[in-house]
């Protein structure tokens, strides 16, 4: 396992999900994910997931958080949907009924690579993302960095 922050996720890979719940996780991700990791909703509509190592340094910053309804509400939200997962001997994943309906996955599904973590979409709502946010990229990026990155 390579420790938190040696590693990058990244790219888009364009996968099925089962009438069971069962998605493959392409192989070259496999490996910075770790035996376990875990499943959790996401912002957006998406799930996310975390390498054991990411997910422990994500609980310890939330433990810092004030005593607020926003903290407690986002904790909520974030928490309750949390699932320790490990893969099958096929590279899948078992992804449960509430964060499959909270995601709207349904059969096709697209996982990228965000830095520290994989997202699940279904590939609907992930088209929906890039047709809605693609024209706005450059003034988002100019935003964020306060340069030039093209």
């Amino acid at each position: 396992m390579v420790k938190s922050g040696d590693f990058m996720f990244m790219g888009e890979y364009h996968q099925k999900i089962d009438d069971k719940g069962r998605i493959i996780v392409p192989s070259k991700l496999r490996y910075d994910l770790g035996e376990t990791f875990i499943v959790t909703r996401g912002l957006d509509n998406c799930l996310f997931i975390y390498p054991k190592e990411e997910w422990n340094n994500i609980v310890s910053k939330y433990k810092e958080l004030p005593n607020t309804k926003d903290a407690r509400n986002f904790m909520r939200f974030f928490l309750s949907g949390a699932n320790t997962c490990e893969f099958d001997k096929q590279g899948r994943i078992n992804i449960s009924a509430p964060l499959i309906k909270y995601a709207s996955l349904d059969k096709d599904c697209i996982i990228i690579g965000v830095n520290e973590r994989l997202e699940i979409w279904s590939k609907d709502l992930w088209g929906k993302f890039i047709e809605e946010n693609e024209e706005n990229l450059s003034d988002i990026a100019d935003n964020l960095f306060k340069v030039n990155l093209g």
